[in-house]
């Protein structure tokens, strides 16, 4: 009852006059169908009273066309009116399907990175996939089926009542009810199993999906067969529920059709007994098997119907179930957009930890002015991302304020304070489409001459040039079609698009090799300029143009600075610079061995070869 009452008023909507209409009409065209369904038995059994042979005569005197033609007449109608009532109704269905697949993306993407973090994305998008389905199977069952059966059955037991007597009126619904109550029972174990398929089937659903979006991975562990194994699994559960379902339902239609052929068998004695004492004619009997044959198909699916309706509910329940999520980041009542200013960013004994068992900043405070650059440093786990999730407001601080322009960033609406901001990952993931499409994505809507200028400014529009479709070419899933420096390119073109006054450069190199490195820096540091920039850093050699420096360690703020200065202080700063120094060291030294030990090698061949 939750799912329909949730779902009624897209089908009531308000303001669409319309849909409303069609609705109507729909319920107008159901009911002249089943009336004239429940017309045409009454109409064949006058008809066959009219055909049989009367007081002695044995051959058919006249031909009631009237009756055989209403007959006819009232069976197109019947179906007539039915398939119009599907047409006229089937925009409300996929108005309303559409509308709330679109509310519930949109709840999604309103939701937390918390949420998103701790839910597989496959398994989310199959719940709307079945949800949406199941508002169609739930109301072409319900609407349609089910409660226009029920209506029908009423109509016929009183007219069987009316015309004959309520023996005959007792056993159809005696029949039906325990057709019914069987049916539902049996259904409702059933649906143990049917669950299981749901989540084996997710569950498949969503291993396959991670594991193709890890391709690589994959193939860089050999695991093929692992993983393989893990969707097998997962197969295997589905099969066994399957099963089980199957086996069931086959259980399930031959306890329907005993009860059917009692019910029948039962009807058509009191029938016979009728004409063999004169209340009733052949047409009459004709009549009742022909109501019992009516209800009986629709009634034949109740089962396949039940379950359907019953799935269909749970499908959407889930799906509703999704929109109660509460949003943990939310704006505040009559929020106002981010004012427009130059850029500061100033963090307040800011206090966060993603679990409260286990604090990421214990009481960070720093300010960067307008068009400056920080640089933030430190080992892994200190709470460097954590700062720039903060001011995006991905999480809002358990402690202390974030501000932007003297703005706290919890008072002001997320769409303004984002559209503020640009972000320059690290893992730099595009979609799978063109060139052209995840540069303008910074900004929908741009000219393919704005796009262009952001490339070059990216130093990306020589190398797409290059490619046989240009900025047509397609990346691949998550891009995997270019290289880390190439992706990266792009980043930092569609960031440059978007145009923000505030700039965060999230470990933006650090996957990517020294000479690429140093091209993509020429690239932020034009992107930088006049930007308020908060960079965060693994390599010490990408921040030593910083204004200023902090380090973090265990979620404080151990030392501040520009490069120099923290040098000088041989300090954590000087510790790490030195550490990451000789690493280069050493990397370049090895690089220098393999690259002579590479030339000497033809010149032992050449001397073996002589001797």
């Amino acid at each position: 009852m939750s799912a329909l009452v949730r779902l009624a008023p897209y089908l009531w909507p308000k303001g669409e006059v319309e849909l409303r209409v069609r609705v109507v009409a729909a319920l107008v065209l159901l009911a002249a169908a089943k009336a004239a369904n429940v017309l045409v038995p009454i109409m064949y059994a006058r008809a066959v009273d009219a055909l049989a042979p009367k007081d002695g005569v044995g051959a058919m005197l006249t031909v009631p066309v009237a009756l055989l033609v209403g007959y006819g007449l009232l069976r197109v109608m019947a179906s007539a009116f039915g398939e119009l009532r599907n047409a006229v109704f089937a925009k409300v269905q996929a108005r309303a399907g559409r509308r709330v697949a679109l509310k519930v993306f949109e709840h999604m993407h309103a939701l937390s990175m918390r949420f998103h973090m701790d839910r597989a994305t496959g398994g989310l998008s199959r719940v709307i996939e079945r949800g949406v389905r199941g508002i169609a199977t739930s109301l072409n069952f319900l609407l349609f089926n089910i409660i226009p059966t029920i209506v029908e059955i009423l109509f016929v037991a009183a007219i069987l009542w009316w015309i004959f007597a309520a023996s005959f009126a007792l056993t159809m619904l005696g029949t039906i009810v325990a057709y019914v109550g069987f049916t539902l029972a049996f259904t409702n174990w059933r649906l143990t199993f049917r669950r299981q398929m749901n989540q084996t089937d997710e569950e498949a659903n969503t291993k396959a999906v991670d594991s193709l979006l890890n391709y690589e991975t994959v193939k860089y562990f050999g695991n093929e067969t692992h993983e393989a194994h893990r969707y097998e699994d997962s197969l295997k559960r589905y099969e066994r529920a399957y099963v089980r379902s199957e086996t069931t339902l086959n259980m399930l239609n031959a306890g329907q059709a005993l009860i059917m052929a009692v019910g029948l068998t039962v009807t058509m004695l009191l029938a016979g007994s009728g004409i063999a004492n004169g209340t009733m004619s052949v047409g009459d009997l004709v009549m009742v098997n022909t109501y019992l044959i009516q209800l009986y198909l629709p009634l034949n699916i109740l089962g396949f119907a039940y379950r359907e309706i019953k799935q269909g509910l749970t499908d959407m329940e889930q799906m509703f179930r999704l929109l109660e999520v509460p949003a943990e980041v939310q704006d505040a009542p009559a929020a106002p957009a981010l004012a427009k200013g130059a850029g500061e960013i100033r963090f307040e004994d800011v206090h966060f930890g993603y679990r409260p068992d286990r604090k990421i900043l214990k009481g960070v405070s720093f300010t960067v002015a307008p068009g400056r650059m920080l640089a933030i440093v430190g080992p892994t786990g200190a709470g460097k991302s954590t700062i720039s999730r903060l001011l995006f407001r991905f999480y809002d601080a358990t402690g202390g304020r974030v501000l932007i322009d003297g703005q706290d960033v919890r008072d002001v609406t997320q769409a303004s304070l984002r559209a503020a901001i640009g972000v320059v990952p690290q893992d730099t993931v595009l979609f799978n489409d063109t060139i052209r499409y995840n540069i303008a994505y910074g900004r929908p809507g741009a000219t393919d001459a704005e796009v262009e200028e952001a490339a070059r400014h990216a130093q990306v529009h020589d190398f797409v040039l290059r490619l046989p479709e240009g900025y047509a070419t397609r990346v691949g899933e998550r891009g995997l079609k270019l290289s880390g420096g190439e992706k990266q390119r792009v980043a930092i073109a569609r960031t440059i698009l978007k145009d923000p006054r505030i700039l965060i450069l999230d470990e933006a190199t650090s996957a990517l090799d020294t000479r690429t490195e140093q091209e993509i820096q020429a690239a932020l540091r034009d992107v930088s300029r006049n930007r308020t920039t908060l960079v965060i850093a693994h390599r010490l050699s990408t921040v030593v143009e910083a204004d200023e420096i902090i380090v973090l360690q265990d979620g404080r703020i151990a030392e501040r600075g520009t490069h120099a200065s923290l040098i000088a202080a041989d300090g954590l700063y000087a510790e790490m610079w030195d550490r990451q120094a000789q690493a280069v060291a050493a990397a370049e030294a090895a690089a220098r061995a393999q690259a002579e030990a590479d030339l000497d090698r033809p010149r032992s061949r050449a001397a073996e070869a002589l001797a």
